[in-house]
């Protein structure tokens, strides 16, 4: 057997056709691909595909009679994609996502009435009633220009362009880099914008790595999936082996005989081993899982369009799998806790969630109160649970909190958790509904304590899943148990080496810590030999009020001198900053203290949120520990 010889250009792009096409892309040739698009470069729609399947996969359904959409109709919703007003890529790309998830409202005479139909643009439910077309080369005509691009791949649902995909040489320096680089080039307003006006999600290939992205991502936001088990392996082997028929060898070498120096006979049973890239294409673009990931989670923040990464996809999937599917004996919902380190998207992940509750047609009388501590997710929530073709109110003051926990027709409350406290604590109410799910942001802070324990008071069925990017400790085991178990864990290690998060790099250090008079005055010794006379005078002029201050102030007036002297030494004047975690405010307020009277460095004390854990012995009991 032959092993094909591939040129530079080739090696990625090639073995992507042929995958793709073994997931059940169906490919069309570069000239096929045009004559679908009317001939026009400019034209990134196959409207050949997409109007004969508006017709065939909709109807109009009104007082037991089914009839087709009027032929005026389907043009109207075809020109619905195209004609919407250009006003930037990624607000045109939320219009236009509002379209395919949720149909054009268009207004039909049947006997006589005029009512409002939805025609919809793709079959989300039933992934097998859709189209899916992926054609190589795709030219498209620059904005204002004869100029044209030539994306490598691009993938069509019903004709419309989901997925745009440039492939890259592993051999050239950095390829995942400068597909990035090009796929963002391409979005830009002189280019070819309207590709990108429906695009849902973009990939950066080579061999042996590959990251995805969707409209408008910045080239630092593009992630890496990772997807693993020994099942999926063998599936992807059994994929890249299939030999492609004797028409998709002719149909693909046909057109590509520039891709290869010697065209081999036998490509289509050629063996290979399965790569990087060959994980991301069946992770990302199976179609079923490409309607998925799109339907279910993207979403715009704020103007800024973000789709899951990995971490979240699973977490989302493992709650609905263990709340939604399954119930406790006594009929409620399994909650638990979602740890997912700082930096992992978290808070996103709570929004992603609520939107697939919204979304699952197994709860028809759900309820979802999702707490956080944020102004601008309780703002975007509205957006969200826009795209779900659903209501959302938000909570005003804890007495409207109250009177939407107790009302039915409200299916999703957004509140701040200050909100929620003061409802249920001067607005006794009890909603015993166990389709109501609670998702609380900081579940260290929220799901802990009275302010959990006033909320199962007033929710006593409900599902309680808290989210946190503290790490659970073991004294936490039983609290989280309690909850139902930890659902999902992002750890730091997971989120460095998706490059989500920077690595954090540990250097010991032995501070004297001596609080005896005999202990102080050597380590004065010693931190004061390279100091002047003056210099050494006054710094234990200001050690000598620690006379007044008791042991634990000692050590901290200490450890401040150290790292004041190893950050002047180490760091200074080269743009870094250095961060001080300490084990409570009042420490953190002495640290300050004691930094500001060094002069050294500047700094500047941040202080969390309450946390009703912290010096806390008893739950009646007040923190005893003195801020000064």
């Amino acid at each position: 057997m032959k092993t094909p010889i591939l040129s530079e250009d080739a090696i990625s792009q090639l073995p992507a056709l042929h995958l793709l096409q073994n997931l059940g892309w169906q490919y069309l040739k570069p000239d096929e691909a045009l004559d679908l698009r009317g001939g026009k470069l400019s034209n990134v729609l196959l409207e050949g595909v997409l109007v004969p399947w508006l017709r065939e996969h909709n109807l109009v359904r009104f007082k037991g009679k089914e009839l087709p959409f009027t032929e005026g109709n389907i043009l109207s919703a075809l020109q619905a994609l195209k004609e919407i007003p250009f006003d930037g890529l990624v607000r045109i790309n939320e219009k236009n996502y509002d379209l395919l998830c949720l149909g054009k409202s268009l207004q039909q005479s049947v006997d006589g009435d005029i009512k409002s139909f939805t025609l919809h643009y793709i079959d989300w439910e039933h992934p097998e009633n859709n189209v899916f077309h992926v054609t190589e080369e795709f030219t498209v005509e620059r904005t204002g220009s004869h100029q044209t691009r030539r994306p490598d791949i691009v993938l069509f649902v019903n004709g419309v362009p989901f997925c745009v995909i440039e492939c890259k040489s592993p051999h050239i320096k950095d390829p995942i880099r400068e597909a990035i680089s090009q796929q963002i080039r391409n979005q830009k307003d002189d280019e070819i914008p309207h590709l990108f006006l429906y695009s849902q999600l973009l990939l950066a290939l080579s061999k042996n790595e590959a990251k995805y992205a969707t409209t408008g991502t910045p080239l630092k936001f593009w992630s890496v999936w990772r997807e693993e088990g020994a099942s999926l392996e063998q599936e992807l082997q059994r994929l890249v082996s299939i030999s492609l028929t004797e028409e998709q060898v002719d149909r693909l070498f046909t057109e590509n005989e520039w891709m290869v120096r010697e065209k081999p006979a036998d490509y289509g049973t050629f063996k290979r081993q399965v790569t990087e890239q060959d994980r991301a294409l069946y992770a990302l673009c199976r179609p079923e899982r490409l309607l998925e990931l799109t339907y279910r989670f993207i979403l715009f923040d704020a103007g800024v369009k973000k789709i899951a990464r990995y971490q979240q996809y699973f977490c989302v999937k493992k709650i609905m799998d263990r709340s939604i599917r399954t119930r406790e004996i006594d009929g409620r919902r399994r909650g638990g806790v979602v740890w997912h380190t700082q930096g992992s998207g978290k808070s996103l992940t709570m929004v992603l969630l609520a939107k697939s509750i919204a979304l699952c047609s197994e709860i028809p009388d759900y309820k979802i109160v999702l707490v956080t501590d944020r102004v601008d997710l309780d703002d975007q929530i509205y957006r969200t649970f826009y795209h779900c073709g659903k209501e959302v109110e938000q909570a005003r003051t804890g007495k409207h909190l109250s009177e939407l926990l107790k009302g039915s027709k409200q299916r999703i409350v957004t509140t701040i958790i200050d909100k929620f406290e003061a409802a249920v604590g001067r607005h006794v109410v009890c909603n015993d509904d166990p389709n109501i799910f609670v998702l609380v942001d900081e579940g260290h802070r929220g799901q802990y304590g009275p302010r959990h324990a006033k909320m199962r008071r007033v929710l006593p069925n409900a599902c309680y899943i808290g989210f946190t990017g503290t790490p659970v400790m073991k004294k936490d085991k039983n609290t989280v148990e309690k909850f139902g178990g930890l659902i999902d864990t992002y750890t730091i290690d997971r989120a460095v080496a998706d490059e989500a998060v920077v690595p954090l790099l540990y250097e010991g250090r032995h501070v004297e810590q001596h609080v005896d008079s005999l202990g102080i005055d050597a380590w004065f010794e010693r931190i004061t030999a390279n100091l002047s006379k003056e210099q050494a005078a006054d710094l234990k002029k200001k050690f000598s009020t620690t006379d007044q201050l008791n042991k634990a102030a000692q050590k901290v007036m200490a450890i401040a001198w150290d790292i004041s002297v190893h950050f002047r030494d180490n760091w200074q004047g080269t743009g870094f900053k250095g961060q001080l975690v300490a084990q409570d405010k009042a420490t953190a307020l002495l640290y300050k203290k004691c930094l500001d009277e060094f002069g050294i460095v500047s700094s500047e004390a941040l202080i969390s949120g309450p946390d009703e854990r912290e010096g806390e012995e008893d739950l009646y009991e007040e923190n005893k520990l003195a801020v000064q």
